[in-house]
């Protein structure tokens, strides 16, 4: 109690830590997907593996020309080798052309 007043006083912590990374502007969208290539990304959880053929071919009938680079080429983004494929997904992507990603996780 406070010895001034008969309310209690409480100390209040905010839950989330300090940020230590500012705020970036995001990259620009791109105009439409046709001829683009599209990387999946995933962290081999829930479904994927049913969902990226699902989205291949609906993708492909809307824009023509597009192309994909699967999931399987980045590897897994969760696990023991996570650092590691997060670490050389820069590389990976700009070696395979891929303007645009579809990362899929589990919830």
């Amino acid at each position: 109690m406070d010895s001034t007043s008969a309310r209690e006083v409480y100390r209040v912590v905010w839950p989330r830590g300090r940020k230590t990374i500012g705020v970036t502007d995001l990259a620009p969208g791109l105009a439409g997907l046709e001829g683009k290539i599209i990387g999946e990304v995933w962290d081999d959880l829930f479904r994927g593996d049913e969902i990226f053929p699902i989205l291949e071919e609906e993708l492909g009938r809307r824009f023509p020309g597009v192309r994909f680079v699967r999931y399987d080429v980045f590897g897994s983004t969760h696990g023991a080798d996570e650092h590691r494929v997060l670490a050389e997904l820069p590389d990976k992507l700009k070696r395979h052309g891929v303007d645009a990603i579809i990362s899929g996780m589990a919830c």
